[in-house]
């Protein structure tokens, strides 16, 4: 259990620093089998988290691996409430008056289906503007590609692809001390 939870930790300090520290809505990671995602292990590491303010939810359980959402709900909620972001949610179908749970539940009926969904990217903070450039452009033609393709404001985008870069650094420096994210992030 101590290597999979090693795993599982290193995995969501490199891909979810930015979520886990509050200064993203949310980080989408590929982690653990669907077994490994129902497991005893898995869901008490969720509960030890959540009792920090971070939740850990399983969007899609794919083989071979699991599709996790981590988030700090206040500030994905703060997000999902962005007029803008709430118009290009609602546009896309998405029970936007419903809450979080709803939104979250329709965004996993939409990653099991044939098509990706990029508005995804609504979920995890990226600029509407840039989600809306990147499905007209097909992913093309962007100005700045980083922690997703800039289609808008290109300096905002880099200060920003610093900002994530550094909490990851940080956090993974943190672990590689010995220290479990239970510690980094303690109850306040």
């Amino acid at each position: 259990m101590d290597a999979m939870r090693l795993d599982l930790e290193r995995t969501l300090a490199y891909h979810g620093a930015p979520a886990l520290a509050g200064i993203k809505p949310a980080d989408m990671i590929a982690w653990g089998s669907p077994e490994v995602c129902g497991s005893p292990f898995f869901l008490r590491y969720c509960r030890q988290l959540a009792r920090r303010g971070i939740q850990l939810r399983v969007l899609r359980a794919g083989c071979p691996r699991c599709l996790l959402l981590v988030y700090r709900p206040d500030r994905l909620e703060r997000q999902l409430a962005d007029p803008a972001v709430r118009a290009l949610l609602k546009w896309e179908g998405y029970p936007v008056e419903q809450g979080l749970e709803a939104m979250l539940e329709a965004l996993s009926r939409r990653l099991a289906g044939e098509e990706f969904p990029h508005e995804v990217g609504l979920f995890l903070g990226y600029p509407p503007e840039d989600v809306v450039g990147f499905c007209l452009h097909q992913g093309r033609d962007y100005k700045l590609s980083g922690c997703w393709k800039v289609y808008s404001d290109v300096e905002r985008a880099r200060r920003c692809f610093r900002r994530y870069s550094l909490c990851r650094d940080a956090l993974c420096r943190r672990l590689r001390t010995g220290q479990a994210l239970a510690q980094v992030f303690r109850v306040a």
